[in-house]
């Protein structure tokens, strides 16, 4: 039981650390932050709801598995090779498809319930 209180308390370090030397988790959070409190206005369904949740837990997840990498990337190749450069890239390439498909899903969610306020 103790080892799993101590793997927890790693992973909301791990959690801090990202937060504090990522300025896109912050982005991602304020955005975050503004995706549940139109949903609580605008009362989204339970299904609206779940489809938020996850796009925000695969947003949050992929900056951090991209910073993770970058991380490592950098400890073992400290020096500017194109192969360390290209892993970054492509980290980075998974998060922006992730938060793509976050406002798609976003847009379908919450624009015919913007509109719906200039027409009604």
């Amino acid at each position: 039981m103790k080892k799993r209180i101590i793997s927890f308390s790693y992973a909301l370090k791990g959690l801090k650390s990202v937060f504090l030397s990522e300025p896109n988790m912050k982005i991602h959070v304020g955005l975050s932050v503004l995706v549940v409190l139109m949903g609580v206005y605008f009362r989204i369904s339970v299904c609206e709801w779940m489809a938020c949740i996850l796009c925000i837990g695969l947003v949050f997840s992929s900056e951090m598995f991209n910073t993770a990498i970058e991380t490592i990337v950098d400890l073992v190749s400290p020096k500017v090779h194109p192969l360390a450069g290209k892993a970054k890239d492509i980290a980075a390439g998974a998060v922006l498809i992730t938060a793509i498909c976050s406002v798609i899903i976003g847009i379908i969610i919450f624009l015919p319930k913007i509109l719906n306020l200039f027409i009604a």
